[in-house]
């Protein structure tokens, strides 16, 4: 009788665990179906940036390195400019994994720090952790400066609430230093970056 009960526990804990082991290969594939590959990333930046842009390859897998397989990303340009003060304002098109169709973003805000100069640049932000287009329309605080810069494309980041941004940047212009500030992003232009 005692191994009666012993091979019932067994079968039991056995069937447990096959059941879950099975889904864990759903999950993950769930996971990857709502999230973009890296070479999805790479060939979507490179058409976007166009071929040209040298060091590409290696800031998208810094980011991946650091952040794991986003949800979301933002084609956009911006301009910006400073004398201690400075300014951004941008506007682009988010895509969700997730979600047929795109949405139209503007961004704005201001910033202070050891900076001068303006540039023109073209932007491709990962998006991670949005459930909804609706999810990017908040404030996003970031530094921004060298933290990090290969041929011609820089990267910093952006968090709130459980989602982070990731602009790419790649443009004309002159601007040196670093800096500490928020982009607002919003459905309309706003003049004000406040």
């Amino acid at each position: 009788m005692a191994d009666d009960i012993v091979s019932r526990r067994t079968l039991a804990l056995g069937l447990g665990l096959a059941a879950a082991s099975s889904l864990i290969p759903a999950a993950a594939w769930a996971a990857d179906n709502d999230t973009y590959s890296e070479d999805d990333i790479e060939h979507a930046a490179e058409r976007f940036f166009g071929a040209g842009a040298e060091g590409l390859a290696t800031v998208v897998r810094h980011v991946f390195e650091d952040n794991g397989r986003p949800n979301g990303y933002i084609e956009g340009q911006e301009g910006s400019g400073a004398i201690g003060v400075g300014l951004r304002y941008g506007r682009g098109t988010l895509r969700l994994k997730n979600e047929a169709g795109s949405h139209r973003v503007y961004w704005q805000g201001p910033s202070i720090g050891f900076d001068t100069g303006g540039n023109a640049s073209k932007v491709f932000t990962l998006v991670y952790g949005i459930r909804s287009p609706d999810d990017i329309y908040q404030r996003f605080p970031g530094v921004d400066g060298s933290a990090y810069f290969i041929g011609g494309v820089g990267v910093n980041y952006q968090r709130a609430n459980n989602i982070t941004l990731a602009p790419m940047r790649a443009g004309i212009g002159f601007r040196l230093g670093a800096n500490i500030g928020y982009l607002a992003y919003s459905r309309r232009r706003h003049i004000n970056p406040f």
